[in-house]
């Protein structure tokens, strides 16, 4: 599935995505900087022209394998003619290009590789190019940061869940907490169950204890709790497969709760997420 995302250039939005890591750009968008009502005609100018048959050629050659290079050269000897129309779905089509995307429908459009629609937003406008770039670098910028802030989180996670793993092999507590009223109660709704397992009450009780505060207990719930919750929901699908019963589910998931918060309380890891 692609993700697209779009940048705004000089009151312009261009819309990129990637394809099997290399992003395209949407050459339609940027004519429409230079025609707004007939973009289409913008992009098959700048194809007549024998100097973009030759770039896009020679993009071709050094990134597609499958490029027909015969017919290619048959557009390099009708290029520049008076006569010569070519098309991007005609390019496409015929030379097998890879560097030029044609989609139809809404949403659609031509889109190029980003060597490409640069080389486009050059013929268009110098001024406007220079401000694609701009955002362009932005925009990726941005996606590198949030990867990072990804990937660092689940590095955290995975050095908080390794030292729970590690605990549990050194230590074998289940302190009963819950009373028996508490585990021989009805819980209907399987959030609640996890709640009164890790919070010791319902998301009711919860309001009735805090009516002048917004939101729900888990959104007041610290960073342990959010991790521990996180994996008793694994935990619970698991014993939900087995057939325990409410009560036996909520006396292991308890106890479960137990074990990691303990775990977790004082960890140095964890105050990275904080």
């Amino acid at each position: 599935m692609l993700k697209k995302q779009k940048v705004n250039v000089k009151g312009t939005d261009v819309i990129v995505f990637s394809v099997g890591g290399e992003e395209y750009v949407s050459i339609t968008d940027i004519a429409r900087y230079k025609n707004p009502n007939e973009p289409k005609d913008v992009v098959k100018n700048w194809m007549r022209n024998r100097s973009t048959i030759e770039f896009l050629g020679l993009w071709e050659k050094i990134h597609n394998q499958e490029f027909k290079g015969v017919e290619f050269d048959s557009f390099m000897y009708q290029a520049g003619g008076n006569s010569f129309v070519l098309s991007p779905s005609k390019w496409i089509e015929t030379t097998n290009a890879k560097g030029i995307i044609s989609k139809a429908g809404t949403g659609g459009g031509t889109f190029a590789h980003k060597d490409i629609a640069f080389e486009f937003a050059s013929w268009v406008s110098t001024e406007f190019k220079l401000y694609l770039l701009i955002e362009f670098q932005r925009l990726k910028q941005d996606e590198n940061s949030r990867l990072n802030l990804e990937w660092n989180l689940q590095r955290t996670l995975a050095k908080i869940n390794y030292k729970i793993h590690t605990d549990a092999i050194k230590e074998k507590l289940i302190p009963p907490e819950l009373t028996k009223d508490q585990i021989n109660l009805k819980y209907a709704d399987e959030a609640d169950l996890l709640n009164v397992a890790l919070f010791g009450m319902t998301a009711q009780m919860w309001r009735n204890q805090n009516p002048k505060l917004k939101g729900n207990l888990r959104d007041y719930a610290s960073i342990e709790q959010l991790v521990v919750l996180s994996n008793m929901e694994s935990a619970n699908s698991i014993l939900i497969h087995q057939g325990l019963s409410q009560s036996k589910r909520l006396i292991q998931l308890n106890g479960t709760a137990i074990i990691q918060m303990k775990s977790l309380l004082g960890n140095k890891d964890i105050l990275q997420l904080k």
